[in-house]
């Protein structure tokens, strides 16, 4: 990401506190995990994580205690692993006057 993009995207993000683990238990949504590094990324259990590190770590904060198991590499980064809508099944164009 881009120094100003960063920059706006963190100005924006000041004063919004992120999202817990006992918030996503609350909402039963599991956190999805990307690694930076080789871009391998998994879905982990909102339970399993409770169990492992507690329910006041925040979301963004989990990666820091991961290690990516393609590569070994410690750069993971965390997000909620909102539900899916499905597959997008169909592209039409906007239809102009």
């Amino acid at each position: 990401m881009g120094g100003f993009k960063r920059r706006a995207t963190d100005r924006a993000e000041q004063g919004r506190p992120a999202v817990t683990l006992g918030r996503l238990a609350d909402e039963g949504v599991d956190v999805f995990c990307w690694c930076n590094r080789c871009g391998h990324n998994a879905v982990l259990s909102i339970a399993k994580l409770i169990g492992q590190l507690g329910v006041a770590l925040a979301v963004p904060e989990v990666g820091a205690h991961l290690r990516c198991t393609g590569c070994s590499g410690k750069d993971v980064a965390t997000r909620p692993a909102w539900p899916s809508r499905g597959p997008i099944t169909r592209h039409t164009k906007a239809r102009g006057p």
